[in-house]
């Protein structure tokens, strides 16, 4: 019997049934019609920011990244939250602003952005994060021809990478950023070009649970932000440390000790090189502010035995919850945090797999784990389902659609 992730603190049972925020799971299925359906906690996302915000030292901005979850209610809540947002495509930099965000406090990363990107960002004043040396020369010609004065900041590829994480963002060759030793010679370009000079973005990965590997990682981001300010030769506006911050997943993963990395970034800023002493930080985080308050519950449509195994068939499946299915990122398939919802609260009674509607071995929420005895018309529940589900997903993959969403 394989063991399940665990699952994020905070929910509890009503009449043996899994709750979220006070409300049964059959109850908010009833309330949106139909499964598979997201659900997002209101409270848990609040109560996340809360204790990060504290942790972390005043002078450090925290953004949020919503490439992590873009349901729109979702980021509503977090625009009254964080303080600033990053965006990834000009469809994210919309959603930004319909969900009431100033363009002065949204930055655009990403390599591969369009002219007509370009253009959109320089015309409402976001930031650009440069991805290459072309892509600013193409950002400096729009914004010439536009008669506008864009606000520029380049993203670094650093010569490191974030240990332990789940997905390594420099270091070496990479599609992100400009690689260090080639950030002066740019940075001087923009400036000398009357661009308003933003600074610079150094993410080097993401999904670590190691607060000891994110607070290096952030000394040499700072040590290094340091250092391309004294060979631009001009003052460092802003530094965006990237993020890092992961949440536990599998088996065995223990979360990261927030309070121990606030402390030593803390320490840090308030040592810094002269250099830097009128820098503003921040952060950019997506995964640890939403991912723990986000629920897919799904029904099971069929219950079926094959050469002795147990196989609890879902109406959802990869195509909404690929991350869970191990197809997101992973390279040996682990058990996400998952419970029959519908008897929350009742002991392990069989093993069983958890699997979906698709035509494909792939489809697999949950590989022979031990479960309360499911059948046909029980509800599933997959956790830590708020970050890279609904969108990162395939949803039209063999014509099933979009799951539902809720914010409660």
């Amino acid at each position: 019997m394989k063991a399940l992730g665990p699952i994020p603190a905070g929910f509890a049972a009503i009449e043996g049934e899994l709750a979220i925020d006070g409300h049964k799971a059959s109850e908010l299925v009833a309330r949106a019609g139909e499964t598979p359906l997201f659900v997002y906690s209101r409270r848990m996302l609040e109560a996340k920011f809360a204790r990060l915000r504290a942790a972390m030292p005043d002078r450090l901005a925290i953004h949020f990244a919503l490439k992590a979850n873009p349901f729109a209610p979702v980021l509503e809540v977090m625009s009254n939250l964080v303080d600033g947002f990053d965006v990834a495509s000009a469809g994210e930099m919309t959603m930004a602003f319909k969900a009431g965000v100033s363009p002065q406090k949204i930055s655009f990363a990403g390599p591969g952005k369009r002219d007509a990107e370009l253009m959109a960002a320089i015309h409402h004043g976001v930031t650009l994060n440069l991805e290459s040396e072309g892509e600013a020369e193409r950002a400096l010609a729009i914004a010439k021809r536009e008669g506008l004065t864009p606000r520029l900041a380049i993203r670094v590829n650093p010569d490191f990478d974030l240990k332990g994480s789940g997905m390594k963002m420099g270091g070496g060759a990479k599609p992100f950023g400009v690689d260090a030793e080639r950030v002066p010679a740019l940075a001087r370009r923009i400036i000398e070009e009357g661009a308003e000079w933003h600074g610079l973005h150094i993410f080097a990965g993401s999904q670590a649970l190691s607060a000891d590997a994110i607070i290096e990682t952030q000394g040499q981001t700072i040590d290094l932000a340091a250092r391309l300010a004294g060979e631009i030769g001009a003052p460092l506006p802003h530094c965006n440390l990237g993020g890092g911050m992961g949440i536990p997943y599998f088996p065995g993963d223990e979360p990261v000790d927030v309070e121990a990395v606030g402390t030593a970034l803390a320490a840090r800023l308030a040592d810094l090189p002269e250099l830097l002493r009128d820098t503003h930080f921040n952060i950019e985080l997506g995964r640890y502010l939403v991912g723990e308050a986000g629920v897919y519950l799904t029904r099971i449509v069929d219950r079926k035995v094959s050469h002795g195994e147990v196989f609890l068939v879902t109406d959802g499946g990869l195509h909404h919850q690929l991350a869970a299915s191990g197809n997101f990122g992973t390279v040996v398939r682990r058990n996400y945090p998952v419970a029959i919802a519908s008897r929350f609260d009742a002991p392990v009674e069989e093993e069983a797999s958890i699997v979906g509607c698709l035509c494909t071995p792939m489809d697999k929420l949950a590989d022979k784990a031990g479960f309360p005895r499911a059948d046909v018309g029980d509800l599933v529940a997959i956790f830590c389902a708020g970050a890279y589900g609904a969108s990162a997903s395939p949803a039209m993959f063999l014509g099933h659609g979009p799951a539902h969403e809720m914010l409660v």
